[in-house]
C-alpha cells in the first residue's frame, strides 16, 4: 500500500481508539463551524435584504444620467434633464433581463393644506412602472398612484400627520420652476405610505410625472431607473448600456456607486466576521492542540517502538498530522449538516427583530447559507486542525528512541 494509505489508515485507527478524546475534539471543530454557519448566515441574510431593499426603494440596478447630475444636481437640478424619450426608453426595456425602465423628476418644494405649511421632497414617477421598482413602499391608507387619476398624490406618513392630512384632502404644491418663478398646483391626497426610513416618510411625497413637470414646467426627468430580473446581471447591462449610450453623451451608474449606507454597512459587517473567524480558529486550535499533545504524551513508548522498528520523523510526523486532518474533516462535515439543519429551522421559524435605528419597522430575520460560506466553514475546520497539529507532531517526532521506550517500563 501507499505510505499515505497506511498513514490514513493508521490515523483513523487512532482517532477510533481514543473515542472519548475525539469526540470532544469533533465537538469543538462542530461547534465552531456551526456558529461560523448560522451567524455569517445571518450577516448574509442581511445583505441580501438589504441589497434588494436599496435597489427596490431609491436606487433601481443601475441610474441613466446626465454626466455630473450625482455631483451638482442638487445645486443646479434644471441643467441636468434628460430628454422625454419614451421609444429609447422602451428600446432598453427590450435587452435581455431588463423589467422596466422608469422615469423619476426629483424636486422640493412646499405643501400647504389650511393654515399649515411645510417643506417637501418629492419624486415624479410614471406609476405603473413605478409599481415594480417601489416594492418596499407600502400603501398604509388608501391607494397609490394612479395614471388615471393624475391630480392624485400620495404623502409619507410622517409628512401626513405633520400637516395633518388624511386620504381624500386637497393640497396645493409649491415650486421653483427652471425659469427661476414660482408654480402651484392643487393635488389630493389619494394615499400614505411608509418605507423602511423613517426620516424619508417624514418628508416625502410622490406624484404622477406628469403633474410634476407641469409643477416645474419642464420636460423630462433626471434619471431613468432600470429594474433587471436578477441583480447578478448589473455588470454585464451597465457595460452594454455605457456602449449604446456612449454617443449620446449619458451616464450609466451601477446601484453599488450610490448605495453608500449599503457599502459601509457591508464593510463592517464583513470586518465582525472576520473577527469571529479568528475567535473560532483559536478555539479549535487550542482544542485539536490539546488532544494531540495528550495523545502523544499517553503514545510515548508506542512512537518510540514505532521508531525502532523503522519509522524516521517524517513518517511519525505524517501520522499525526494525518489524525488532525481526520478530526478536523469528521468535524467540519458533521458542522455542516448540522449547520444546515438549524439554519432551516431557524428560517422556518424566523428571527424578529427590532426596528433599526432610523428605520420605521422592524423585520423577521432568517439565515442565508451560500455556497462560499460553507466553503470556508470546511475550510476554517480543516485549516485550523492542520495548523494545530504542528507543533504536537513535531514534539512527537523529535522524541529519542531510547528515551520514549524508556517510558513503557
Amino acid at each position: 500500500m501507499h505510505p499515505y494509505f497506511v498513514d490514513a489508515f493508521l490515523a483513523l485507527r487512532n482517532v477510533m481508539r481514543q473515542k472519548r478524546r475525539s469526540l470532544v475534539a469533533i465537538s469543538a471543530v462542530c461547534f465552531g463551524v456551526v456558529a461560523l454557519m448560522l451567524a455569517g448566515g445571518f450577516i448574509e441574510w442581511i445583505f441580501q435584504a438589504m441589497r434588494e431593499d436599496t435597489i427596490h426603494s431609491h436606487l433601481g440596478h443601475a441610474q441613466i444620467v446626465r454626466p455630473g447630475y450625482l455631483d451638482s444636481g442638487m445645486a443646479d437640478p434644471f441643467a441636468f434633464l434628460l430628454p422625454d424619450a419614451p421609444d429609447e426608453r422602451k428600446a432598453i426595456e427590450t435587452l435581455p433581463h431588463v423589467r422596466s425602465v422608469a422615469p423619476r423628476l426629483s424636486f422640493s418644494g412646499l405643501i400647504s393644506h389650511g393654515d399649515s405649511t411645510i417643506s417637501f421632497v418629492a419624486d415624479g414617477v410614471d406609476p405603473e412602472r413605478e409599481t415594480l421598482l417601489s416594492r418596499t413602499l407600502l400603501i398604509s391608507k388608501g391607494e397609490g398612484l394612479s395614471s388615471g387619476d393624475p391630480q392624485g398624490i400620495i404623502v409619507g406618513e410622517g409628512l401626513a400627520a405633520n400637516l395633518g392630512v388624511t386620504v381624500g384632502d386637497r393640497v396645493v404644491l409649491l415650486a421653483n420652476t427652471a425659469s427661476g418663478g414660482i408654480n402651484a398646483v392643487d393635488a389630493r391626497v389619494r394615499g400614505l405610505f411608509s418605507t423602511v426610513t423613517k426620516a424619508y416618510d417624514d418628508s416625502a411625497l410622490r406624484l404622477p410625472l406628469p403633474v410634476a413637470q407641469q409643477l416645474l414646467r419642464v420636460a423630462g426627468a433626471h434619471r431613468w431607473l432600470v429594474l433587471l430580473d436578477d441583480t447578478a446581471y448589473t455588470e454585464r447591462l451597465v457595460g452594454e448600456l455605457r456602449q449604446r449610450l456612449a454617443q449620446r453623451k449619458l451616464e450609466v451608474v451601477p446601484w453599488t456607486q450610490l448605495a453608500d449606507f449599503y457599502n459601509k454597512t457591508v464593510d463592517l459587517f464583513s470586518k465582525q466576521v472576520g473577527v469571529m473567524k479568528f475567535i473560532i480558529a483559536v478555539i479549535i486550535v487550542l482544542s485539536i492542540s490539546n488532544t494531540l499533545m495528550m495523545s502523544v504524551m499517553e503514545r510515548t513508548s508506542e512512537i518510540g517502538t514505532a521508531m525502532a522498528l523503522g519509522y524516521d520523523q517524517k513518517a511519525i510526523l505524517r501520522l499525526f498530522v494525518s489524525e488532525a486532518a481526520l478530526l478536523g474533516f469528521f468535524g467540519g462535515v458533521l458542522g455542516v449538516v448540522v449547520g444546515v439543519i438549524l439554519a432551516l429551522v431557524i428560517s422556518a421559524i424566523g428571527i424578529p427583530m427590532p426596528p433599526p435605528p432610523g428605520m420605521a419597522r422592524g423585520f423577521t430575520g432568517e439565515i442565508h447559507l451560500t455556497g462560499r460560506l460553507i466553503f470556508d466553514a470546511l475550510t476554517l475546520a480543516f485549516g485550523t486542525t492542520l495548523v494545530a497539529s504542528v507543533y504536537p507532531a513535531r514534539k512527537a517526532s523529535q522524541l529519542e528512541i531510547v528515551n520514549a521506550l524508556r517510558r513503557s517500563r
